[in-house]
């Protein structure tokens, strides 16, 4: 589903550029390979290694919120066969 503020791309910019300013630096090493869900207007963010986990918490947090999801260490969330996958924003 679209988010009525921000255009998936929008939200994938945003979320990438304060993940990469903000957040990516302060994680530890034992958060490689976990999923990263992040407010793209607040800037808080929840890390669970079950993606649907960290999202229904971001969510009941603030559920109109813009969020980017990312899996900590790894250029793209899933792979599929020998191709890595990119996260649509939610």
């Amino acid at each position: 589903m679209p988010h009525p503020r921000f255009t998936s791309d929008e939200i994938a910019e945003r979320g990438q550029a304060l993940y990469d300013g903000m957040i990516r630096d302060e994680l530890a090493a034992d958060d490689r390979g976990k999923f990263l869900v992040l407010d793209i207007e607040t800037g808080e963010y929840e890390i669970d290694r079950n993606e649907l986990a960290a999202l229904k918490r971001a969510r009941a947090h603030r559920p109109e919120g813009a969020f980017y999801v990312l899996r900590i260490g790894y250029p793209a969330a899933y792979r599929l066969g020998r191709q890595a996958l990119a996260v649509s924003p939610c």
